[in-house]
């Protein structure tokens, strides 16, 4: 079956693009990846790629054309032979025209699945940010959609009212195809209905069965009439389409925000659906996320993956080098800044972390700068630390196993004139490579305090 090339959308309220150039001709053999045509809009002009390998036949429309977005503009034929005979079908030229805006479709702007990647070929409808007869801005977020390499927001492009969505949450759309029309007047009745699958009408679409009618030829007289069937019960309306649609079973529908932060935070969606919570989830219901008592098991779980490092270091280096600072400026050297910039010129990155230093009845945050000319210097109180370092040299003990915390802990002990330094994180806190180099980084700094310098 010959594959079809559309004309893609290159941004939200595009409704056509201009064929600059054919890079191929009818006939040629194209691989999938090569440049088939190039494409203009008010704002970008591209390369469009070939989705399928074949011969490129049929092609629908010329240099200077200006083709609606999901129209059909040439195909890609098998073998050279179908190439030959292959035309675009009737009706495939343009987007909007099928049973899924032809039945009492509202003037006013369509609204398209975009294609967010030139290998997509449908898009998951995620969620909607407007319901039908809500009023628009041309910059609100519509809806979210989801392809299998990402997710994104999009933008209505028109200002209105939304008159019409032709999709629901979790319903998998064809590239191009309608999926909300924007009015300019507020609509007396929205329309609201789920996509069809590939090849069928919606369902709010189709037509209802034909009445039962008398054949026109009169029944023979020697054969009984049967007698009539009793009337079928009239089958019951429809429930109104929910808001929230279920995933597939394991797939979770969530708007990106939602994903980054339960990513960040170490959060499972899959928690959320299984004590049934409506999808798609957003932001706020990660609160709900985490008001959900630990599952069973996952203490000790978190505990036997947490990880507990610990070095030992000659005090000597330390307070010779809080010493040669004291005697260069004339005032006791801040330990506090001075520990802190060690450990974040240990950390990997490159960037200012706050560390929040404890000790001798003081808590302070400093912002160190990561790699060997860290920089350190007081911090706000209420940022957030990206590691908490705790200077127990004055106290008495020598060793402590407390477990993992948010945030990876260091934390420094003094005996018999050596210095014990002790990293507790989580697993997921501090990967093995990183929670080694900052262990053996920030005791290396402490033995000989001029490696910080270098």
């Amino acid at each position: 079956m010959p594959h079809e090339v559309i004309m893609p959308a290159l941004g939200m309220a595009q409704d056509t693009g201009k064929i600059v150039a054919w890079l191929k001709q009818p006939g040629d053999a194209v691989k999938t990846g090569d440049a088939l045509m190039e494409v203009e809009t008010d704002k970008a002009t591209m390369e469009v790629e070939a989705q399928a390998d074949g011969y490129l036949a049929a092609v629908a429309a010329a240099a200077g054309d200006e083709v609606p977005v999901g129209g059909v503009v040439a195909l890609i034929a098998e073998n050279p032979d179908e190439a030959a005979s292959a035309a675009v079908p009737a009706g495939g030229d343009a987007p909007g025209t099928g049973a899924a805006t032809s039945e009492k479709a509202p003037p006013g702007a369509e609204i398209i699945m975009p294609a967010l990647g030139m290998a997509q070929d449908t898009g998951r409808l995620v969620a909607w940010a407007k319901e039908p007869g809500a009023e628009v801005g041309a910059d609100d977020v519509l809806f979210e959609v989801e392809t299998d390499k990402s997710t994104m927001e999009v933008t209505a492009g028109h200002d209105g009212f939304l008159a019409a969505i032709y999709a629901e949450a979790g319903d998998d759309v064809p590239v191009g195809e309608v999926v909300a029309v924007i009015s300019a007047e507020r609509p007396e009745t929205p329309l609201r209905r789920k996509a069809a699958p590939a090849g069928q009408a919606p369902s709010a679409a189709a037509a209802p069965p034909p009445a039962t009618s008398v054949a026109s030829a009169p029944p023979e007289p020697a054969t009984p009439a049967p007698a009539p069937s009793p009337a079928p019960s009239p089958a019951p309306s429809p429930a109104p389409p929910s808001r929230h649609a279920p995933a597939d079973a394991g797939r979770i529908l969530a708007s990106p925000k939602a994903r980054r932060i339960a990513a960040e935070e170490g959060l499972d969606l899959a928690r959320l659906a299984a004590a049934g919570h409506p999808q798609p989830f957003h932001v706020k219901d990660l609160d709900a996320l985490r008001a959900l008592p630990p599952a069973a098991g996952a203490a000790a779980a978190a505990q036997a993956t947490a990880r507990h490092l610990c070095a030992e270091v000659p005090a000597a280096g330390l307070a010779g080098f809080l010493d040669w600072i004291a005697g260069e400026t004339g005032a006791p050297a801040d330990a506090a800044a001075v520990l802190a910039g060690f450990a974040a010129a240990s950390l990997p990155g490159g960037a200012t972390v706050t560390v929040a230093v404890e000790g001798a009845g003081r808590r302070l945050f400093v912002a160190a700068a990561t790699g060997p000319l860290g920089q350190a210097a007081v911090a706000e109180e209420d940022a957030a630390p990206a590691l908490v370092l705790r200077d127990m040299r004055a106290s008495a003990l020598t060793a402590l196993a407390l477990g993992a915390e948010d945030v990876p802990v260091l934390t420094l002990t003094e005996a018999g004139g050596s210095l014990t330094v002790t990293l507790e994180c989580s697993a997921s806190g501090l990967s093995a490579r990183d929670a080694l180099d900052l262990v053996t980084g920030f005791a290396g700094r402490l033995a000989e305090p001029l490696r910080h310098l270098l």
